[in-house]
Order: C-alpha cells, then sequence, then structure tokens
C-alpha cells in the first residue's frame, strides 16, 4: 500500500469541506487541492452553499424512508441477528458519459466472452484441448457441474444477470476486480437509492441531467421473457427465493414486486412429467422461466444436495428437458471463480480474437510455485482472497494484517494452493461522503448490472459501494461498508 504523503484541502474551517484530505488513490470530484473535476463542479457549489443542518435533516429524511421501505440488512451477533438501515450516503458519484461509454462496451465484452467459455466447457471443451485454461484448473472448481456436460440451455445464454466488481486505479484508469454470476444482488440498493435521492434532492436532479435507471425490473422481465422455453409465447415467470430469512430477501421481494410476477419458494413448486407448475389457490399453474436467487447446491435436492429444503425436487430434470429456462443457469460460477479470473483476458481473446477494453487486476495464483512463494515472502503487500468465498469473507489484506493472521494464512495456502489467489494491495479511489456533519473521502468501488437474453443490455450506473470506515477497504456491507447513488452524466 502507498504511504504517499497527503495533501490537505486548504479551504475555509467552515466549509463542510474542511478536513477533507486527498491521498494517493484517484479521488472522483477533486483533481488537485480545492480542485473539483468539470463534471463535479455544479454539485461541489451545491454543497458548499448547503447548511449543514439541511444535510443532516435531509440525511435524516432519507434514512426515514429506507426504513420505511424495509430496506435493511442483517448483522448477525452473538445471540441473534440485528436488522439495520442499509448505510447509505447522500453524495452521489459522478461518472461521465463518455467514461461510462467505455466501461459498458468493456461489460458487454466480457460477458459474451464468459459465456463463450461456459458453453465451450460444458460442450466440446475447446478452449480446454488448446491448453489456454488448463483443464484441471476448471474440474477443480467446486462450481463446475459434470451434470451440465451436453445441456443445450435456451438460446446458449448461461449467465443473464451478472454484477462485475469495478475499481478505479491511481491513475483513473477502471478494471475489473471480479465477476459475479452466479446469483449477483444488491440491485434494489441501487433503484431504491436513486428513488430516495429523488425525494430528498429534486433540486440536484432539476438541474442535472442524469441518466435514468427505473427500467432495470422491466429490463429484466424482457430479458427472462426472451429466454423462454419454445412454444411458450406468454411465459409464466418467478422469483426463486430461499424465504424470508435470507439476508437478501428484501431485495427478492422489491423486484418480484417491480416485474409484477410472484415471489415464490421451493415448496410453491411442484414437478410433474417433467413439467413445473406454481401451487395456487385456483390449482396448478405452469412455470416457464426461473429467476432463481437459489445457490446449485440446494436447486434440487434430487441431482444437487440432498439436505436441501429450499430447492424443488426433480427440477433439474424438467430443466434439462427445455421445459424450463433457469436464470442464471447451472453451473456459471466456475466462470467466477477468482482463479478463473485472472485467465478472463485470454478467454476474451481466444472467442472474441479481441484486446480487452478492461484490464484485470495483476494476478498471483498460488498453485503456481514462483508466484506462491513471491506472496508467501511478501504477505504484508498482497490482498489474499480464497476463491470462492464473497462478501468480503474469507480475505486476508495483507498492510492491515496482523502477524498472527499472515502466519494462518501461509498455512491456508500451502495446504490448499487451488483455493487462493493473491492481489497487490490497491488504493481503490475515493469520493466524498458525509459524515457525521463533515464531507469526507472514503473508499469506493463500483458494481454495474449486465443482462443478457436477445441483447446485452447494461443500465448506466450501477451499486456504488463504499467501505464507510475511515482507511477501509473493504465496500460489503457486512464488513461496515454502505452504497450511494451513482449517476451517469454528460459532461
Amino acid at each position: 500500500m502507498s504511504t504517499a504523503p497527503t495533501r490537505g484541502l486548504h479551504m475555509q474551517p467552515t466549509t463542510p469541506f474542511s478536513s477533507y484530505q486527498l491521498g494517493a488513490s484517484y479521488d472522483e470530484m477533486f483533481s488537485a487541492a480545492s480542485v473539483p473535476r468539470h463534471h463535479y463542479a455544479a454539485l461541489h457549489r451545491h454543497l458548499l452553499d448547503l447548511p449543514d443542518e439541511q444535510m443532516r435533516r435531509r440525511k435524516s429524511v432519507a434514512d426515514q424512508s429506507f426504513l420505511h421501505q424495509g430496506i435493511t440488512f442483517t448483522v448477525y451477533g452473538r445471540d441473534e441477528g440485528t436488522e439495520r438501515i442499509f448505510p447509505h450516503d447522500l453524495v452521489p458519484r459522478i461518472i461521465t458519459s463518455p467514461e461510462w461509454s467505455r466501461v459498458e462496451q468493456g461489460l458487454e465484452q466480457r460477458i459474451r466472452a464468459l459465456n463463450e467459455f461456459l458453453k465451450d466447457i460444458y460442450h466440446e471443451g475447446r478452449i480446454l484441448n488448446d491448453n489456454v485454461v488448463p483443464r484441471e484448473m476448471v474440474h477443480s472448481c467446486r462450481h463446475f457441474r459434470r451434470e451440465m456436460r451436453g445441456i443445450d440451455v435456451p438460446k446458449g445464454i448461461y449467465i443473464t444477470v451478472v454484477g462485475t466488481d469495478l475499481i478505479r486505479l491511481p491513475s483513473g484508469e477502471f478494471v475489473v476486480l471480479e465477476d459475479n454470476l452466479r446469483v449477483p444482488s444488491g440491485v434494489s440498493y441501487m433503484l431504491t437509492s436513486r428513488q430516495v435521492m429523488k425525494r430528498v434532492f429534486p433540486e440536484w436532479f432539476r438541474q442535472t441531467s442524469v441518466k435514468p435507471i427505473e427500467h432495470y425490473p422491466q429490463a429484466l422481465l424482457a430479458t427472462l421473457r426472451s429466454l423462454a422455453p419454445e412454444g411458450r409465447p406468454d411465459p409464466t415467470i418467478v422469483l426463486l427465493s430461499p424465504g424470508v430469512f435470507n439476508s437478501a430477501y428484501f431485495e427478492h421481494a422489491f423486484l418480484a414486486r417491480q416485474m409484477g410476477i410472484q415471489l415464490v419458494e421451493g415448496r410453491d413448486l411442484v414437478v410433474n412429467d417433467n413439467i413445473l407448475y406454481m401451487r395456487t389457490t385456483t390449482g396448478l399453474e405452469r412455470v416457464d422461466v426461473i429467476y432463481r436467487r437459489v445457490d446449485d447446491d440446494f436447486i434440487d435436492p434430487l441431482a444437487f444436495r440432498s439436505d436441501s429444503i429450499l430447492g424443488v425436487p426433480g427440477v433439474f430434470n424438467a430443466y434439462r428437458s427445455g421445459n424450463v429456462t433457469l436464470a442464471n443457469a447451472i453451473g456459471t460460477g466456475v466462470a467466477d471463480d477468482k482463479a478463473l479470473y485472472a485467465y478472463v483476458p485470454r478467454i476474451i481473446r481466444y472467442y472474441l480474437n479481441e484486446d480487452p477494453i478492461l484490464n484485470n487486476v495483476e494476478t498471483f495464483l498460488m498453485t503456481e510455485d514462483k508466484e506462491r512463494q513471491h506472496v508467501i515472502e511478501n504477505l504484508d503487500k498482497y490482498v489474499v482472497k480464497a476463491v470462492g468465498e464473497s462478501g468480503g469473507y474469507g480475505m486476508l489484506i495483507g498492510p492491515h494484517s496482523t502477524a498472527q493472521e499472515r502466519a494462518e494464512f501461509k498455512d491456508r495456502i500451502l495446504a490448499d494452493p487451488r483455493n487462493y489467489i493473491a492481489q497487490p494491495t490497491i488504493q481503490l479511489s475515493t469520493a466524498p461522503c458525509f459524515i457525521d456533519g463533515a464531507i469526507e473521502p472514503r473508499h469506493i468501488d463500483l458494481r454495474p448490472y449486465i443482462l443478457f437474453g436477445d441483447k446485452v443490455t447494461i443500465v448506466p450506473g450501477g451499486l456504488t459501494r463504499v467501505a464507510l470506515k475511515k482507511g477501509s477497504l473493504v465496500v460489503n456491507s457486512s464488513q461496515g461498508g454502505g452504497s450511494k447513488d451513482t449517476w451517469v452524466v454528460n459532461e
């Protein structure tokens, strides 16, 4: 991690920016001390003119709005889970249209290549035969599903909904930190954040040309419709949730309501003669498409984990027979394995014959002897991640770790090298956040959401996640993170 000295913004003590310190990271608002970037200039003026008491009052209104809508998440303590308002920052993150256009092109390229990769490894395996990606790397992934070999999925689309995490390097370049292709979450926070911001700061939206995101639920619905089995022109679509005790249940209910489809649990569905039905008050109704928020392991106790009570017995056979579509397809998790991530640039070149538009973060594979030895000798400089974990778990942030933690991770790496990768500790970009009555920089990332059906659809913006703890690089809500609205604007 860089130890470059901070540069204070020499403003009047009474301004909300008086304690704002620029560091080695790229700052989203300021290009230099006291110098806002052109696309942030108007917002900067607004914040300077807005009395502190008004900001506090609007923060309170926003919190109440989140609470009344049930926008909460669960913090698990010693005895029981505690529901808390999802932490939300009032100062939007702004991205210019030209920047967004490049991000959009890069994401579409990446998703098309990853989809080809999934289609290939579950069919001919050309990329494995050509040794572009090691066969053992794929087959040893715990998300690789041999049961999917030879199964043709509707229109060849494996990844219908993707949430790709981007970060901005100190140079200002956007790069991909990781891909989330199984059951990516968080889009409800993107949508509700925009709703709340429009209510709390209507004047900002009147004076700024912010590209809309409200059409996401209908775009998702259209994408799901496009993947319905042949001969089902008016398909019945459901959202399958693990149930009310799942931490993302608010999102499941929110999206089902926005799309006008039924929110169901496994017990609401039944398979008969390889046809999936939903139990209703008027009898059984055929289901054609499942937008699933249940992991592969639990989707069908007859095919995968026999102890699952979340899935639907026999749904995999119905799926394999082509009578129901699952979005995302079973087995997509192999393409967001953090070790396979290192091969995505090669995957793009192999299938599309193009150079990646969005680069990867440099990644060291612990299965490679030289790379493993280098990382083990320099654990204080690297972030080490378990390849199948998410939510900020199974991770060592070297510069913030203790000697004991580093020793434990060294043992874990040596015991199971396939399960870990390492990346340099990158100073995520910072953005202004309203913290305890002042505006201070906090580290952020960006999760845009990509839909893939008849076409690729990406709503402009995404979920900007914020590490609300000062100096922290961990943006996950379970680890003390929050979110803020993301504006794509014409500069």
